[in-house]
């Protein structure tokens, strides 16, 4: 048969035989066998259209109902005020998206298997199962804006969460990648309505424009306002992005060779993302600020009935679609990067070319969460606004040490060979995951000591932040002087270089200072989620 997928070579990484063979996109087809060079804007076009997809479907699989509602939240609590928070997680998205890119294509084995198998079981469980209870209350979030949306309409949840799980299973379980695919870029056309949302809204583009790159925060920094910035960096940089795009990759069989076609997917994405974010932000700024809901958000369907009150109830209700869109994505995609990463930790069979009778138990872990997942929604009187909130705060206090596992495995040279972070690279990922664990820090300080000034805070953890990275720079500098450059690869080798089978690698080395390092990340990330819950308490209670 045409569809049949090519053995797997002796020299291969790749778990699943169905990862290998021609790419089958929802534009176009590759041949396995094609070896032309692309050399018109016509060729080039073709090809990047029968490659798009991974990147798209992360990115905009990230404007989920959490997204949804937590933008909103911003934008109705906050005005214009947090706009340059989007700015800023540009670089984010594209750095922390290209690694998995590369580690996809090359290594042609997902996230989950690649940490299990170079740091050990016990990191590789402790990661997986951050992945496993994150991705599964998001899963939950996802029914949250579905079950709201319904009710913008008049319609029971008991009847819109059913059907929606219904929906999402059968896309996903028809055993066909392309058909799947489809399917995400008909969703993808509908959260379009954003831009009518944004128009019909009237933001105050010259305030809008100002506050992009003027960083504030209107009512000044507070442990609240910190708490919904982490939620924003959670939502808009989620770790299930790491593990869904590596593995979508793999699966939609996209080799180095294709790589560049790749990350112009994923920037393309990471563009998409923000503006949709900003978008959202802007109307629900635009609707609230000079009325008696302005710093009242509960949750999105007393977003989307204040819009109707506001702007008209042809708002309210685009607004209500645009959260039912996302919701259906963002659960697909998340219950996906769960399937993938437990039929990689597992060695199972988990492609979507394959069968439900090819894999079972693919299918049936994603069947299983998204029917548990409706289920738990429909439980009666369940704070459904601040469950959203602090989950997506959760995404955001996880991702450092996400992240910190990505930039070691994007230097491990018998997993990347030619294809390892460049220095420029190393330096703003540590930057990034440094960023990040501020945030969560500030959130510490302020749920632990709560009179203590958060702008003070903010000012000394910045600037121990700043003492940290020059002093880790000159020390890099100073253990690197003398060490001799890796020689460069040609071009051709570089995009034929794939990683060979894990068992064939070289165990990777761990200095003390490592363990150490990673060690007390690990503890603090499990003090900041604990605060974190308590903060949530606070929340639910005041």
């Amino acid at each position: 048969m045409a569809d049949e997928p090519a053995p797997v070579p002796v020299a291969t990484a790749v778990l699943d035989e169905a990862h290998l063979g021609d790419i089958q996109g929802a534009f176009g087809t590759i041949s396995v066998a094609d070896v032309g060079r692309r050399r018109t804007w016509k060729q080039h076009v073709l090809t990047l259209l029968a490659i798009v997809g991974p990147g798209l479907i992360v990115m905009v699989g990230d404007n989920d109902a959490g997204g949804v509602a937590t933008y909103a939240q911003a934008g109705q609590n906050y005005g214009y005020s947090l706009l340059w928070t989007l700015l800023l997680l540009i670089p984010v998205l594209i750095v922390n998206q290209e690694m998995v890119v590369r580690l996809g294509a090359v290594t042609g084995v997902g996230h989950a298997r690649l940490i299990n198998e170079r740091f050990g079981r016990f990191w590789g469980l402790f990661s997986v199962g951050d992945l496993f209870i994150l991705n599964f209350l998001t899963i939950v979030t996802e029914f949250i804006g579905i079950s709201l949306a319904a009710a913008y309409f008049g319609v029971s949840s008991l009847i819109a969460v059913p059907l929606a799980a219904l929906v999402l299973i059968g896309i996903t379980v028809s055993g066909n990648f392309r058909r799947w695919e489809r399917a995400m870029f008909v969703f993808m056309v509908f959260n379009l309505l954003i831009l009518p949302l944004a128009w019909l809204s009237h933001p105050d583009l010259a305030q809008a424009t100002h506050d992009f790159v003027v960083p504030g925060i209107e009512g000044g920094v507070t442990s609240d306002a910190v708490l919904l910035i982490i939620a924003i960096v959670g939502t808009t940089v989620a770790p299930w992005q790491l593990f869904f795009q590596q593995s979508n990759v793999i699966d939609k069989r996209i080799t180095p060779r294709w790589m560049g076609y790749e990350r112009a997917d994923t920037v393309i994405g990471a563009f998409v993302v923000v503006i949709g974010a900003a978008l959202i932000m802007m109307a629900t700024a635009a609707a609230f600020t000079l009325s008696p809901e302005f710093g009242a958000f509960t949750d999105a369907l007393g977003t989307a009935q204040g819009l109707a009150a506001e702007l008209g109830p042809h708002v309210g209700a685009l607004f209500a679609l645009i959260l039912l869109d996302a919701s259906i994505i963002g659960a697909c995609a998340v219950t996906l990067s769960t399937s993938y990463a437990f039929g990689d930790v597992f060695g199972l069979r988990h492609s979507l070319h394959r069968s439900f009778g090819e894999a079972r138990v693919f299918y049936g872990s994603f069947t299983a969460m998204v029917a548990l997942a409706a289920a738990i929604v429909l439980i009666p009187d369940a704070p459904l606004g601040l469950i959203t909130t602090a989950v997506q705060a959760l995404a955001g206090v996880l991702l450092p040490s996400a992240t910190v596992f990505l930039i070691l495995l994007c230097n491990d040279r018998d997993v990347l060979g030619p294809w390892v972070n460049r220095t420029w690279l190393n330096v703003v990922a540590v930057v990034i995951v440094a960023a990040l664990l501020e945030l969560s820090l500030i959130l510490v300080v302020a749920t632990l000591l709560p009179d203590l000034d958060v702008r003070t805070v903010v000012m000394v953890l910045s600037a121990l932040l700043v003492v940290a990275l020059v002093a880790g720079g000159l020390w890099m500098w100073y253990s690197q002087r003398g060490q001799p450059r890796a020689p460069s690869v040609p071009a051709y080798q570089r995009e034929n270089w794939r990683m060979p089978p894990l068992a064939l690698l070289n165990p990777p080395e761990w200095s003390a200072g490592r363990k150490v390092a990673i060690l007390v990340l690990r503890a603090y990330l499990v003090v900041a989620v604990l605060l974190l819950l308590v903060k949530a308490v606070q929340l639910a209670s005041s």
